[in-house]
């Protein structure tokens, strides 16, 4: 025997047996519990080495003693090597593969499954002389070798979970007295047995360790005897020093050790108590924002779709976005699920419109979908980020390079509509969606963020240039763009396949956040009636609605209640390039009942600040 790699097998026992009857076969009694264990009957030899590895455990493997040519070894194989097994199938060895190897090669894969060239021959019942191996091989080697070949045994399935090392001698031995019995041969006196020799596994564990685990009081005495059962030497009084058995590698630590102690004590003993929680705190002012929402959009119509947060590049110049657009600046992943889609998002849209396209392509034409999710930002100085080591703990400087690389990750809010937004019927003609519903869906959630929405005409990538409302916020002082809301353009829909008309709404949420006073308050409900006041005017038609409302609201004052757009009028009669636009203004106090002078001076203020603004005139 020769072992070259004593880390992938420490223990090698190897028995002859001579003058075995060849037409020996296996009795009855031995081939029915074979079968009722599930494994079939071969011959008399591989029948025993079966037999004895069901009864303790130790998988066995035999050799036909006259096809073995010198020493038996064991070593790693040489990249490339050629192994016939015992399915008849030939294998290319790898380099960590493990083998039982004779003068002229492998003759197995140790911990596998034996080569066919030195089988049990029992077909012609030749073999008179076998050698009987039993070993201890490294489990981890054993798995990597099964799986490498695709070829699990019940050989490999038990070195793979953990055998005795111990168990070796005793089975070989217990195998030689099988084969003499049943089989009328001799054992050979001398045993071949090669042994790395090693210390016992120790674990040190404190005598009140199961007490903490299981909060529990068991005592010292208890914890000894428990210990002493599963059969490890346990000395020590306070600190005990637990030898653990042969038998049970899956004892590696103290915990290990208390489960042992609480399994066999009873897990019903334990006392039931419930765990008491921390005090919770409820939800933040921007998770309850998020939700209220998401509540707003489902209220109004909107279907949830959540999508994945990856994108090719390719969908920018489907947008048709600038070369210089922010957005083309994304994040890459280094192991993208998908070569078309290798960066994360700087933008919702594109997978809302996918589900919409997919939807409409199933026979869904009116829809109507919503998602709130993370887009991702590089910072301002482009970085790669560090792959942090997986065998170790990262070092602070290695966090902290990582965590400087991570970009900044907003949260927006996206909606996309086609199709009728009201359905047709008895009731009436319907209506289909249009860019007014992306900019209702705007105004939503600025209303659920508490926050006034500036929205006025404005001109980005998809959407249709006079269909297209920009979207901003006052924040810190000043105006910011959160984003764009309106009909998508002709080009992009017929490039993107999507329905005519196709219409979507875009935002900054965190933006929306910071721009809020806080709490949201709700309006104040005056007791004193409305006084309602109409005015058109007619401006020119470049002139946006938006501009207009813009001066009227604040024209009128604090008595202006709510603003209206309730026609547009386009005609000869009012000049060439204009277009009347009528209002409905409500006009309410809060201590008293307003006078038809009031609310008259206060439309007035209104018409006249519109008129110094947008060039506005009262129609007559």
């Amino acid at each position: 025997m020769k072992i070259s790699e004593p880390l992938g097998c420490d223990r090698f026992t190897a028995r002859t047996v001579t003058g075995l009857d060849p037409e020996a076969r296996s009795p009855i009694w031995l081939q029915r519990r074979l079968q009722k264990a599930g494994m079939r009957s071969i011959s008399l030899a591989v029948d025993i080495t079966n037999y004895v590895m069901l009864e303790l455990g130790q998988p066995l493997h035999a050799y036909d003693r006259s096809r073995i040519q010198g020493a038996i070894g064991v070593r790693r194989a040489e990249q490339g090597e050629k192994l016939t097994t015992l399915d008849g199938t030939q294998r290319t060895l790898d380099a960590e593969d493990l083998v039982i190897t004779d003068d002229r090669g492998p003759i197995g894969l140790a911990g596998v499954m034996g080569g066919a060239h030195t089988e049990i021959d029992d077909t012609e019942g030749t073999t008179t002389e076998v050698v009987i191996e039993a070993a201890h091989f490294d489990p981890i080697s054993v798995a990597r070798t099964a799986r490498r070949h695709k070829l699990a045994s019940e050989a490999s399935k038990r070195f793979e979970r953990g055998v005795d090392p111990l168990a070796a001698s005793a089975a070989a031995q217990r195998t030689v007295d099988l084969l003499v019995l049943l089989a009328g041969g001799s054992a050979d006196a001398g045993v071949t047995e090669v042994i790395t020799p090693s210390a016992p596994h120790t674990i040190t564990i404190p005598a009140n360790h199961p007490d903490r685990v299981a909060g529990v009081e068991y005592g010292r005495e208890t914890v000894v005897r428990r210990l002493q059962e599963v059969g490890c030497d346990v000395y020590g009084q306070d600190e005990l020093l637990v030898t653990v058995p042969s038998w049970r590698p899956d004892l590696t630590d103290p915990n290990d050790l208390a489960e042992e102690v609480i399994r066999l004590e009873g897990y019903e003993n334990l006392p039931s108590t419930l765990p008491k929680p921390p005090a919770g705190r409820g939800l933040t002012e921007r998770q309850r924002l998020h939700r209220r929402v998401g509540r707003a959009l489902a209220g109004a119509g909107y279907v949830e779709a959540p999508n994945y947060p990856f994108i090719g590049e390719h969908v920018f110049d489907q947008f048709g976005l600038a070369a210089d657009d922010p957005k083309r600046r994304v994040v890459k992943l280094v192991n993208p699920l998908s070569e078309e889609e290798p960066a994360l998002r700087t933008t919702l849209l594109p997978g809302l419109l996918g589900a919409l396209r997919r939807n409409d392509g199933r026979g869904s034409h009116d829809l109507a979908l919503f998602e709130t999710g993370l887009v991702f930002h590089p910072r301002a100085e482009q970085r790669i980020a560090v792959r942090l080591p997986v065998d170790r703990r990262p070092t602070d400087e290695e966090i902290a390079s990582l965590t400087a690389a991570l970009p900044e990750q907003p949260r927006h809010a996206a909606v996309v509509l086609a199709g009728a937004r009201e359905q047709a019927g008895w009731w009436g003609k319907g209506r289909p969606a249009d860019w007014a519903d992306a900019v209702e869906a705007a105004r939503t959630l600025a209303r659920e963020a508490g926050t006034e929405l500036l929205v006025r005409a404005g001109q980005y990538g998809p959407w249709h240039p006079g269909r297209c409302a920009e979207l901003a916020v006052v924040l810190d002082g000043e105006e910011k763009v959160i984003g764009y809301a309106g009909e998508l353009h002709p080009g992009v829909l017929k490039t993107l396949g999507l329905p005519a008309r196709t219409s979507a709404m875009e935002l900054n949420l965190d933006a929306l956040e910071q721009a809020s006073a806080g709490v949201v308050k709700g309006p104040r409900i005056s007791t004193f009636p409305v006084a309602t006041q109409d005015v058109a005017l007619v401006v020119d038609k470049t002139v946006p609605h938006a501009d207009v409302e813009a001066a009227l609201r604040e024209g009128a004052g604090e008595l202006l209640e709510s603003i209206r757009l309730f026609d547009v009028y386009e005609s000869e009669q009012l000049g060439a390039g204009k277009k009347s636009l009528a209002y409905a203004l409500r006009f309410r106090a809060a201590d008293r009942t307003l006078t038809v002078e009031e609310a008259s001076t206060a439309r007035d203020a209104a018409v006249a600040l519109a008129a110094e603004r947008t060039g506005a005139a009262l129609r007559s």
